[in-house]
């Protein structure tokens, strides 16, 4: 499936990973956590990877005691939401029946997990009246 021009790269998605997990982070920061042990070119790599997600508006930027700290301004769940509906498109013919289905019967869900997925299924038909 092709990606969008905005959308971030497989690369430039796990600084967004890292991003979520963190909270506001500096370049450094970054750095450690995806390259433990890096050095100037993984810091490199982080500052461009950065600079990109920026021009996509997937983190802003801001200045604390004279270094740039980022943050993640998409929210993964909101993330989460539209690559499920852009595969669903592509894939389903825009239902999330299929897509859904086979994402529950190809994982290995536990008792827990079921229960949780009963209940918000069941929580969404009560909302909608059915």
């Amino acid at each position: 499936m092709a990606r969008t021009p905005g959308e971030p790269t497989a690369t430039e998605l796990e600084v967004l990973k890292a991003l979520w997990a963190l909270g506001p982070a500096t370049i450094r920061q970054l750095t450690d956590r995806l390259y433990p042990g890096g050095g100037a070119a993984q810091y490199a790599t982080i500052q461009k990877l950065l600079e990109r997600l920026e021009d996509k508006s997937c983190v802003r930027r801001s200045r604390r005691e004279r270094v740039n700290v980022y943050a993640a301004s998409v929210d993964r769940s909101k993330m989460i939401a539209q690559r499920l509906r852009d595969t669903a498109r592509a894939l389903c013919a825009g239902s999330m029946t299929p897509l859904l289905t086979q994402l529950v019967e190809d994982s290995d869900l536990g008792p827990e997990e079921l229960r949780s997925l009963r209940a918000l299924v069941e929580s969404r038909a009560r909302r909608r009246g059915r």
